[in-house]
């Protein structure tokens, strides 16, 4: 009776540990990932631009999942079978010492051997991994670029290309998981054969003992018990060093996002950008975004506070990459950028970026509410002041034509809206925010001539008080800036208002003259911006 009893406790007892050791480790490693992933897209927040303009954004997907599902993995089960086989390996290791050391020295010279073996394989195929890992990112920047691009493919019918690069990807993923499969299927009942070796060598040398008396036959057979459960830890370690160097391989991946220096970085002890009017200047400025060419050379200029400044010439010449500078989404070679005296370097980007306002060309939208992607950055803003941001971007009235208004979702990337709906919200976005220094890169290139001007005129009492930096190849809506900027191969060629650079007869006079403007452009008694 006591006997059952005892049976009972000992399979609820084994049941109770079962499930405590599933559940915790099991915990441990989704914290593990947890932590992985926050410590990954954290990182990724406070990159320079200069890194995304060199890495794919496939891979950096590939990292955050499959990389950290591989440490995860590993982390759940692996490092538990890796305790347990070590635990196992020594318990036993110990039994057999003290039933025959002899017998023992035998047996743990095999067990070397495979964990040798073992470390050995694990190195040769952290490699083989490491490329795997590469070509799952590669397979998944494909597939990104794809969806992204999904318009384009099909208007150029070009989805069988497509399917054929990515098939040709998919084919060497394929080919790199059958050869790790291949050496898996070899080396795991290799190791496995091997401990079954020191099986013939004891029933050899076991055997003499039993005759010369040294050893009786309970003895050996405990030992050759004891032996084959060995088995079972060394079967394991084969499929935990395929998880391990897996994992190392992902680990690899992941530190160099963790690790990657930032070539902007904040100061220590960086001041807080205060009470700023908006004297923005560039001092003998040059700038490269990769080393093998300058594409800012030696540009000097002073943007006064209320001023408006046109920024003019061909693609290529330095016009988005001011716009840049200033902000400090990237830092230049040479030379120093300051606001109001103040170099940029000096203070802190929460504080510098929040006084600079940018309206980009090419409009980002979240898949959310228009409401939410206008109070984007202005997450306290009232819905008083979200409807006066869109009014001033002639937004207001298409709104309430929409169903559902203000809460309408826009789909992902603003799919849903026009080209000048997206960037309208982008307007209204940046006016929300209420920043000292506006710039506007070509942003209203995507609204009919109509809109164009009502927003102009809208963003007349807007900008009046702000140092504002035009972007425009539409020169004839910026002949009333203040400063007009003309960049030629880098280099500032220009500079002054329209009717000087008329007078020169240089870069600016022909560009204006080669463009025909609209006639409501000509009112001299109206300054657009």
């Amino acid at each position: 009776m006591m006997a059952a009893l005892y049976v009972v406790v000992a399979v609820a007892l084994q049941g109770l540990f079962s499930y405590a050791s599933s559940y915790l480790t099991e915990a441990v490693s989704q914290k593990v990932a947890f932590d992985i992933r926050n410590a990954i897209f954290d990182r990724l927040q406070r990159l320079s631009f200069a890194y995304y303009d060199n890495v794919q954004t496939g891979q950096l997907m590939s990292r955050a999942t499959e990389d950290v599902e591989a440490v995860r993995r590993f982390t759940s089960a692996g490092i538990l079978g890796l305790i347990q086989a070590a635990i196992l390996l020594v318990a036993i290791a110990v039994i057999l010492s003290f039933l025959n050391w002899q017998l023992a020295l035998i047996t743990l010279f095999f067990i070397v051997l495979i964990g040798a073996m073992a470390i050995v394989i694990s190195q040769r195929w952290r490699k083989i991994w490491m490329n795997i890992q590469q070509l799952l990112g590669d397979l998944t920047s494909i597939l990104e670029e794809n969806l992204t691009g999904i318009k384009v493919v099909r208007a150029f019918l070009q989805h069988n290309r497509e399917s054929q690069k990515f098939r040709a990807e998919a084919i060497k993923l394929y080919q790199a998981e059958l050869k790790i499969d291949r050496q898996i299927a070899f080396y795991i009942p290799l190791m496995v054969m091997l401990i079954g070796l020191p099986t013939a060598a004891i029933f050899w040398y076991g055997g003499r003992l039993v005759i010369a008396g040294d050893l009786n036959i309970g003895e050996l057979t405990q030992f050759i018990y004891y032996l084959g459960i060995l088995a079972m830890p060394v079967r394991r370690l084969g499929f935990i060093s395929t998880m391990l160097s897996r994992s190392i391989s992902a680990g690899q991946r992941i530190l160099e996002i963790l690790e990657q220096d930032s070539p902007v970085k904040e100061k220590a002890g960086a001041l807080e950008l205060k009470d700023v009017r908006g004297e923005v200047r560039f001092e003998r400025v040059s700038f490269n975004y990769n080393s093998t060419g300058n594409v800012l050379k030696d540009v000097s200029f002073t943007a006064c506070p209320g001023q408006i400044v046109a920024l003019v010439g061909g693609s290529g010449s330095g016009k988005t990459t001011i716009a840049s500078l200033i902000p400090r989404f990237y830092d230049p070679q040479q030379g120093r950028i300051t606001i109001d005296g103040i170099d940029i370097r000096e203070v802190t980007l929460n504080s510098l970026r929040k006084v600079i306002g940018i309206v980009q060309q090419d409009v980002f939208l979240f898949s959310a509410t228009i409401r939410e992607n206008i109070a984007y950055g202005s997450e306290n803003a009232s819905m008083e002041d979200i409807i006066a941001a869109a009014k001033i971007a002639e937004l207001h009235d298409f709104i309430q034509s929409l169903p559902d208004k203000y809460d309408t979702m826009v789909g992902e990337r603003g799919v849903t809206l026009s080209g000048g709906e997206r960037q309208r919200i982008a307007i209204a976005r940046t006016i929300l925010h209420n920043p000292r220094i506006l710039i506007f890169d070509d942003s209203t290139s995507s609204v009919d001539a109509e809109t164009e001007l009502s927003i102009r005129r809208a963003l007349k009492t807007i900008t009046r008080s702000r140092t504002t930096f035009i972007i425009t190849h539409r020169l004839p809506v910026i002949r009333n800036a203040d400063t007009i900027l003309v960049l030629q191969d880098g280099y500032l060629v220009e500079q002054g208002n329209h009717d000087e650079l008329m007078r020169k007869k240089g870069i600016y006079s022909r560009l204006f003259e080669s463009q025909l403007p609209p006639d409501e452009f000509f009112d001299s008694g109206r300054r657009d911006f």
